[in-house]
């Protein structure tokens, strides 16, 4: 599990697109030097699987599961990623939960400094669209996953979501490197979609499907 506070951002050195899959390659000297092979890592906001580390970069492999549901398939060299490694167990949990199971993708409406007069000290408003599915799922003062940033709901109208963005934030993650029309990353909160099953009625059973298809 993640919590979206994003530790650092890394760099797209390569895309290498495969039979049926895609390998991308990120510069990382913050995060690099703390993985194995095998272990996860969320890049804005996607769960993957680090693999070819050096000291300074590493791989992933991406499904096409992963190619169709996020912004990934639209990497380039030269893009600044989020990355997050795992929260452990014990550890407090500063956003809230994330799994890095990307709903789907939403748009970048505007992002705008609330002073212009002093956009490097100011707060930052954060326009998105998101899907319609989705926007039951959203509300005021909840919580949202956006390219793997644990984020606060300010306002929602139908499906365009408001987020008072810190200066903090947007200077330490990729956030000032978009501009309206980028796509991005969404994770709703999962404890809004189990309380949505309960209020319909419906009996939730842990099952060992449900746990491997859902990345446990």
């Amino acid at each position: 599990m993640f919590t979206g506070l994003i530790e650092t951002t890394g760099t797209v050195v390569s895309v290498e697109r495969g039979r049926g899959a895609m390998r991308i390659t990120l510069a990382s000297a913050g995060i690099a030097p703390k993985l194995n092979t095998g272990d996860s890592v969320a890049v804005s906001g996607v769960c993957l699987t680090a693999l070819d580390i050096t000291s300074t970069h590493f791989s992933a492999d991406l499904a096409e599961e992963t190619i169709a549901r996020t912004t990934l398939s639209k990497l380039a060299p030269g893009t600044v990623v989020n990355l997050e490694l795992p929260t452990p167990a014990g550890s407090p949990l500063g956003g809230h939960v994330v799994q890095g199971h990307v709903d789907g993708t939403g748009e970048l409406l505007a992002l705008e400094p609330a002073n212009p007069a002093e956009p490097a000290t100011t707060d930052w408003k954060l326009r998105l669209r998101i899907p319609a599915e989705l926007s039951r799922y959203v509300v005021a003062k909840g919580s949202i996953t956006v390219e793997g940033i644990s984020l606060t709901v300010a306002a929602v109208a139908d499906d365009v979501v408001t987020i008072a963005i810190i200066p903090h934030t947007f200077a330490a993650t990729a956030l000032h490197t978009l501009t309206p029309g980028a796509p991005l990353n969404i994770e709703v909160d999962v404890l809004a979609k189990y309380a949505e099953r309960q209020s319909a009625g419906e009996t939730f059973v842990l099952t060992e499907e449900y746990l491997l298809a859902n990345g446990y």
